[in-house]
């Protein structure tokens, strides 16, 4: 019996610091979605560079978690809660990975747009990348806290990235139409645009994952209800 009881609250201590290495993984992904906002706002190039540089660290935490979480379930063999956490933090820490991934991503285009004539950007660019920005830090947060409630908060603001990418793509489509010299920085700022909304999509995807966590309930694309 005691023997039992050691392994369990071994096996808790052990599940505490994989949660700990996601949410370090968590802070990489988010650092890096700050700076390209950043980068792509001001023409940054450093910055840019700093972004796509640090991705090789974001790839390979979530590979040593990915196998911290085959090696708790292997050990263990976990059931009910405590397997739902561990498989979520695997999902979970996939998406981060993929958030990392869409950073790079825009920090590429900052490159470009760090080397074209200084032209205005879209005004409500910079709006749906705060949004997204919050979407992710309020899926982690759900995530902590194992709050349902907030994490179908985010499946919500979804709608309204969805809705901004869609009416920022299609002023910026019009105007290229009507202003040629502009394509090469609509470009930009559609490739911008497209990788932003994906972030809202992995946030999204985390929150579902929270929600399956404490409820065992899979909600995939429709977990606003």
């Amino acid at each position: 019996m005691m023997e039992e009881k050691a392994r369990r609250d071994r096996f808790h201590q052990e599940l505490e610091a994989l949660k700990e290495r996601l949410l370090e993984l968590a802070g990489l992904a988010q650092t890096a979605l700050a700076g390209c906002i950043t980068a792509f706002w001001n023409r940054n190039p450093d910055l840019s560079r700093q972004v796509i540089n640090g991705d090789r660290a974001i790839n390979d935490l979530e590979v040593d978690i990915d196998g911290e979480c085959i090696r708790l379930v292997a050990l263990y063999q976990p059931v009910a809660i405590d397997l739902r956490v561990i498989m979520a933090v695997d999902h979970i820490i996939a998406e981060i990975e993929r958030i990392g991934d869409q950073a790079v991503n825009v920090a590429e285009e900052a490159l470009n747009l760090a080397g074209r004539p200084p032209q205005p950007l879209h005004p409500d660019l910079l709006t749906m990348a705060r949004k997204v920005q919050e979407m992710v830090a309020r899926s982690l947060e759900s995530f902590i806290n194992r709050d349902v409630q907030a994490a179908r908060q985010v499946c919500l603001a979804d709608d309204e990235v969805d809705n901004l990418d869609r009416s920022i793509t299609q002023e910026l489509l019009a105007n290229m139409a009507a202003h040629q010299e502009v394509v090469p920085l609509d470009l930009c700022q559609i490739d911008i645009v497209r990788n932003l909304e994906r972030v809202g999509d992995h946030a999204t995807n985390i929150a579902e994952q929270v929600v399956y966590m404490v409820e065992g309930e899979n909600v995939r694309h429709r977990c606003q209800g």
